[in-house]
């Protein structure tokens, strides 16, 4: 397996099928995620849940809605289905001409947007963060002042990752996460003890620029050539735009809705908005391992099933996708339930990150996984619709759930602090998921149903049998570890996390899921039982 990822890094080879795709992506996904929770140890270490890192999250969030609304619309749910589909039809000439359009009219919304934000910065803070006052709002505004670099250079990095995705070169796609938290990383370390809090902002510019760097080489080798092409009357860079405008305004809610977040945690206790993101970090390691990478790779395979009208393989590749994300989301979701207090003390329990903040960090960790299911599927199920040149649903479901996230936060917060913003998050992820999930299975009036519930039914029991058996292990070996160590309680949270994940495996085997032996036959380097192709020629038919 490691000759074949060292190969495809340097050939930047597309990979062949959604398992293999997932599973380069997966890899490269665990790399990321683990730079993300030593990136989360290294700031929970040494500021705690407390005011600086209150001040760094929230300095995140309009940079962030920036780069979501302009690029990450326009991506999703639009560029990727025209760009495969004029690749499909071998209209390279103008694919590359609808890159050139969208990548200039991007960097001059980008910088234009980012200049006029950073003179209004000081306004716009005292709306997110109205809890601030003093110093605490000057760092912020510092801090989101710098922050506003990236959404620059994460803008074009999008792009080249929207095309890297349209030829299914995945690997190098999926290792600029990694230069990203590599940067704030060395923000972290090297840059705050010369520089302060604002490192951390330099830290994080710099991380973009290494997202957006790693990938050029592979667009470039993909055919990828810069000139500077600007025609609003291309029609199909207009039609992007125009997919792109219900996908945009879903993803505003979403943003607005996170702002709220940001704006209900700045009045709450100090640290509150630091314990949200944390505990979310450590809830989206498995959903960016195992969710992502799937909904990611299948992707373009339903673009091309789309373009050609092919209803029975789009029904079977994304049946088979949504029962290979349930297969590792489901267990995950057992075991972080049972284990959080252990993966909170294990990831950031250091330094002055105290007693207080570890319980009230596992308890969000613990309400977060009860929704993980809901938010594992919503990235498949909302691809799916956007593969049928369909942005207006998720955009109608998200406008109902967020609605559901705003208002459920404004009275939990009231009874409950931090713990009601993270309910209030889960139920809103469950309503968007089940939402989309029906509008789905009337559009398409089958999605494989039965096998899809047979499967569910048969990963839930195995999952249930290996959380039993993870809590059994805790109660066995406490009496033969230190847990006022890191080494006791790290023992503790790997014997009974294996032990779970054993006897998972080992109910799922008796089950014969088809999941089971599709994993099994990837790692030992066996074709799929039931392997998806992705067409090389995208103008060859494909099937399962």
């Amino acid at each position: 397996m490691i000759k074949k990822l060292s190969e495809k890094i340097i050939s930047f080879r597309p990979s062949s099928s959604i398992s293999s795709a997932a599973l380069v992506i997966s890899v490269a996904g665990i790399l990321s995620r683990v730079l993300g929770l030593l990136r989360d140890r290294i700031l929970a270490s040494q500021f705690g849940a407390g005011d600086t890192l209150d001040v760094y999250y929230a300095a995140f969030r309009v940079p962030d809605l920036l780069y979501n609304l302009l690029i990450l619309g326009a991506l999703s749910a639009a560029f990727i289905p025209v760009f495969t589909g004029l690749i499909a039809r071998e209209e390279k000439k103008e694919a590359w001409k609808l890159a050139d359009g969208l990548l200039n009219a991007a960097l001059l919304a980008l910088m234009l947007i980012s200049g006029l934000m950073v003179i209004f910065t000081p306004w716009i803070m005292k709306i997110v963060t109205p809890g601030f006052s003093g110093e605490k709002m000057a760092q912020v505004v510092t801090l989101t002042r710098i922050m506003f670099l990236s959404p620059i250079f994460l803008g074009i990095s999008g792009i080249f990752g929207g095309i890297l995705n349209s030829f299914k070169r995945f690997l190098i796609y999926s290792l600029a996460p990694i230069m990203y938290n590599l940067g704030i990383i060395i923000g972290a370390v090297f840059f705050v003890p010369r520089l302060g809090i604002i490192g951390l902002a330099w830290g994080v510019v710099m991380g973009a620029l290494l997202h957006m760097l790693i990938q050029y080489p592979a667009v470039k080798i993909s055919g990828f050539r810069y000139r500077f092409i600007l025609d609003f009357k291309n029609h199909h860079l207009q039609k992007v735009l125009k997919l792109m405008v219900p996908r945009t305004l879903g993803l505003a809610v979403t943003q607005v809705n996170l702002l709220v977040v940001t704006v209900i945690a700045s009045t709450l206790a100090a640290g509150s908005l630091s314990i949200f993101n944390f505990a979310n970090n450590l809830q989206s390691f498995p959903l960016g391992i195992f969710a992502i990478p799937f909904a990611l790779a299948v992707f373009p395979t339903l673009s091309h099933f789309s373009a050609k009208d092919d209803r029975e393989n789009f029904i079977a590749s994304f049946s088979q996708t949504f029962r290979q994300i349930l297969f590792f989301v489901i267990p995950a979701s057992v075991l972080i339930l049972v284990l959080r207090a252990q993966i909170v003390r294990v990831v950031l329990g250091s330094g002055k990150f105290d007693w207080e903040d570890t319980i009230l960090t596992f308890q969000s960790l613990g309400i977060f996984a009860v929704s993980l299911f809901a938010q594992s599927l919503v990235p498949l199920l909302a691809r799916s619709f956007y593969a049928l040149h369909n942005t207006k649903i998720p955009f109608y479901t998200g406008l109902v759930s967020e609605a559901v996230n705003l208002v459920s936060a404004i009275v939990l917060s009231r009874f409950f602090g931090i713990l009601g913003l993270v309910w209030a998050f889960s139920l809103a992820s469950a309503v968007n998921m089940f939402l989309l999930l029906l509008v789905l299975r009337v559009k398409l009036k089958s999605l494989d149903d039965s096998k899809i519930i047979s499967t569910t039914l048969r990963i839930s029991i195995s999952a249930l049998a290996a959380g039993f058996t993870a809590q059994m292990t805790k109660y066995v070996i406490q009496p033969y570890i230190n847990l006022d160590t890191f080494m006791g309680v790290f023992s503790q949270l790997a014997f009974c996390g294996l032990s779970g994940i054993s006897i998972y495996l080992l109910f799922t085997r008796l089950f014969k899921l088809e999941e089971f032996y599709s994993i099994k036959n990837l790692f030992s380097s066996k074709l799929f039982r039931f392997r998806q192709t992705i067409p090389e020629d995208p103008t060859e038919a494909s099937g399962i």
